[in-house]
């Protein structure tokens, strides 16, 4: 459920509209009317609001909903409550997403601390900055010497663009992130807090210390990249460290230099990938993985939450475990060692009775 003060209630949506935008039938014969104000939980709906239901373990939820509308599968129609209006979707879920974000397309990104266009006093532009009509620009926020910005772009207050970097149109800056030594392209949402283009991590060890290795090269974020609050992306060494088109990060991830992510992957929080490890494209991470450096994981593959990849992962597999392995042997590997266990508890308990 929103709060108004946050998110301001948008404009009602008719059921019509609402069908248009999610692509969504209305359930059985006859017709419905209904006024769209929200979206909320099956628990918390009013008549006022959207929901949707899509996994048979929240049916008691569903059968004392008192949403206006909701949008479910053709198998659970029968069972939404009489005076709700059923929609049927194969997907749900991506149909209630589609009229939520027409409902709250301020909440798809970080949004001007200040209702404003343009610069806003109190930024700091330097002379040589080129940007767009229609880029805005937040107290408080650096835009260094020949940075290029693009129309429809937001910088939020206390964000740090440095010198030289690009960022593409409607791309938006969140509070307090900074940006250095990056190109960026369009459509790009990078969260508060968020470090892009440090120098990476890198030391030759010697008899007489650490000798710091110069990193020379760029971050380089494809179109349509999110990134989270407090990520860090370091720079290249001598390759660019690349994030693909498409691809979402969330919050407090590490990526090291000279990494390389494909278009359109899943990088979930608290997850590390150490230096100059590729991914291809639509690579799936959860949370707490680590990935070590020079190490290849190919297209579609699927790596479980908290495990550690060393070696290099073939195209389209789930592995898990640590260290990572095929999920088939990574289970039988735990299900041994639990029939060990319990072996081992009951050979000692049988000792006990003697």
């Amino acid at each position: 459920m929103s709060d108004p003060r946050f998110f301001p209630l948008p404009r009602p949506l008719s059921l019509d509209e609402v069908i248009a935008l999610s692509g969504a039938r209305l359930a059985g014969e006859g017709s419905a009317s209904a006024t769209i104000q929200g979206v909320s939980t099956l628990a918390d709906a009013g008549p006022a609001d959207l929901t949707f239901f899509d996994s048979a373990r929240y049916l008691p939820d569903l059968k004392a909903t008192r949403a206006g509308v909701c949008i479910t599968t053709e198998k659970f129609a029968g069972a939404v409550p009489e005076g709700v209006v059923a929609l049927v979707s194969p997907r749900p879920g991506h149909a209630f997403v589609a009229v939520s974000r027409t409902l709250f397309p301020a909440s798809l990104r970080p949004q001007p601390i200040f209702d404003h266009q343009g610069v806003a006093p109190g930024a700091i532009i330097h002379p040589t900055a080129r940007l767009e009509d229609g880029v805005t620009v937040d107290p408080g926020a650096v835009v260094g010497p020949h940075v290029e910005i693009g129309s429809g772009s937001v910088i939020c207050a206390g964000a740090v663009i440095g010198a030289h970097v690009r960022i593409g149109r409607d791309s938006a800056v969140g509070p307090g992130a900074s940006l250095l030594h990056t190109l960026v392209g369009n459509r790009v949402i990078i969260h508060p807090g968020a470090r892009l283009g440090q120098d990476g991590f890198g030391f030759q060890p010697s008899p007489r210390g650490h000798l710091k290795v110069p990193q020379i090269g760029r971050v380089v974020l494809q179109d349509d990249v999110e990134i989270g609050a407090n990520t860090t992306i370091d720079r290249g060494a001598l390759r660019d460290t690349v994030v693909g088109e498409g691809t979402k990060i969330d919050n407090l991830v590490q990526i090291a230099h000279n990494v390389v992510i494909g278009r359109h992957c899943i990088i979930v929080s608290q997850t590390g990938i150490s230096g100059s490890a590729t991914l291809g494209d639509f690579v799936m991470l959860g949370g707490q993985v680590g990935v070590i450096g020079h190490i290849t994981i190919g297209d579609a593959a699927q790596i479980a939450a908290t495990s550690n990849v060393k070696d290099d992962v073939p195209p389209g597999v789930r592995w898990g475990g640590s260290p990572a392995k095929p999920v088939r042997d990574w289970f039988r590997e735990i299900n041994t060692l639990k029939r060990l266990a319990e072996a081992g508890a009951h050979r000692s308990g049988e000792g006990g009775n003697q």
